[in-house]
């Protein structure tokens, strides 16, 4: 039996051997100072963007950041996450308090040192003494209906995951739900952009903070958009048209939060 040399298929193969993973292209992520003062772990993660122009962005930038430009446009994010066993330092989770649904609608910010972060629009949360304790820090916590549904994050693949919300007294609602690919890898460099964030920028009395995270790269799995109709970023003030134009999945990642910075020279 003779068995011929494929040239172009040798190439592919090589080139998928010297691709480098998406752990190799992500930035580093910060060692935080000790102690940390959170720690969480947040599961069966969905992530959808959308393109908008840098102008809708930098209406909602706090003073001294601007919009994190990606291909010449700012990102929009509808994210949602199961959290789990959120607990104060290093210790262990809170029972029932530290363990709740979350939907967030975010948009990406940058200071003029290259600190990048996020700027949350909106977070819905099923836990209401967690939502009036964020608030107080001035994060737009928002008090809702949440359902989850998907399977284990140790079966990606196994069917859709999604997020429902339904905000009380008739307000804005949201439903999505993808299906993972569990034998894809989204390392492309938008996916990296949106995801490896390590820190939130927001008002605090009158000051811009910075509050810092970090965490390992997430596990990202191109997914396929199953069902999506949401009122949640119409109702923080962003428009977009049609399907997302990114979107991801992640089994989820453990994650640890360190104490707030004032962004110098900011005042608003």
């Amino acid at each position: 039996m003779c068995t011929r040399f494929n040239i172009a298929s040798y190439v592919g193969i090589l080139a998928m051997e010297q691709r480098p993973s998406a752990a190799a292209l992500w930035p580093d992520p910060p060692v935080l100072p000790l102690p940390a003062i959170m720690d969480q772990r947040w599961l069966n993660a969905v992530f959808l963007h959308w393109r908008i122009p840098e102008s809708s962005a930098a209406r909602f930038m706090p003073p001294g950041v601007a919009p994190d430009v990606f291909d010449g446009s700012s990102w929009v994010g509808l994210i949602g996450f199961r959290m789990k066993g959120a607990g104060i330092g290093r210790g262990p989770g809170i029972p029932y308090l530290g363990s709740f649904n979350e939907v967030n609608v975010r948009l990406y910010s940058r200071e003029p040192n290259g600190t990048r972060g996020v700027v949350f629009l909106s977070l819905d949360a099923n836990r209401l003494p967690v939502v009036l304790a964020a608030r107080q820090a001035g994060i737009p916590y928002v008090w809702s209906r949440i359902r989850s549904w998907g399977t284990p994050p140790e079966d990606v693949g196994g069917g859709p995951s999604g997020y429902s919300v339904s905000r009380f007294r008739k307000g804005a609602s949201s439903r999505f739900s993808v299906t993972p690919d569990p034998h894809s890898v989204a390392d492309d460099p938008l996916s990296i952009h949106v995801t490896a964030r390590f820190g939130l920028h927001s008002r605090f009395h009158g000051r811009t903070i910075h509050i810092p995270n970090t965490h390992e790269p997430w596990a990202l799995h191109k997914a396929d958009l199953h069902d999506l109709h949401d009122g949640l970023i119409s109702s923080a003030g962003i428009d977009v048209d049609g399907p997302p134009e990114s979107v991801l999945y992640s089994p989820g990642v453990r994650t640890q939060f360190g104490w707030p910075r004032v962004v110098t020279g900011a005042r608003g």
